[in-house]
């Protein structure tokens, strides 16, 4: 199975684009070219721009606190590989995790944030032992998304790996 969820991302960009203009045109139209007069609906100016910035910051920033990011993974060949970065105004680093299947020793799911925070750690069995991970968070993937990624991960969990899988 392969799966990316790039057309959500990109969608999450462009409403971000979309209010970062409507934004400024708003500021604009207020203070520099005073378009549009006060008080609107009972609102004075200085009171609704603070309303709409702080509006504006819970929409930009609510991606960025839910560690919404890129993914892109695949289960075929011999090889797990997931890509990943996060995917909020500010992008981060991109990563890859490369496991070969027979050295995949299983996953956990985890939740936080009342299960608004949702992440998958994936453990590497080594010659040293297990190595785990850095979380690859799934927040922003639907319900059935998160489902397919996990059936997968399953099924190629060895069978004596059940205390990593969750």
């Amino acid at each position: 199975m392969t799966f990316d969820n790039s057309k959500t991302i990109i969608a999450m960009r462009i409403r971000l684009f979309i209010t970062t203009v409507l934004l400024l045109a708003y500021i604009i139209l207020t203070y520099i070219a005073e378009i549009i007069k006060f008080p609107v609906a009972g609102i004075n100016d200085t009171v609704l721009t603070i309303i709409l910035v702080g509006a504006y910051f819970l929409f930009v920033f609510y991606p960025m606190v839910l560690n919404y990011q890129y993914i892109f993974y695949s289960d075929e060949g011999d090889k797990i590989i997931f890509r990943f970065f996060t995917a909020g105004i500010i992008g981060g680093k991109k990563n890859l995790i490369e496991i070969n299947k027979v050295d995949f020793a299983g996953y956990r799911k985890e939740r936080k944030l009342f299960g608004l925070i949702q992440s998958i750690i994936l453990f590497h069995q080594m010659p040293e032992g297990v190595a785990m991970y850095p979380p690859v968070y799934i927040s922003i993937l639907s319900s059935k998304e998160r489902a397919k990624i996990l059936h997968s991960l399953y099924l190629l969990t060895p069978g004596d790996a059940t205390e990593v899988k969750k």
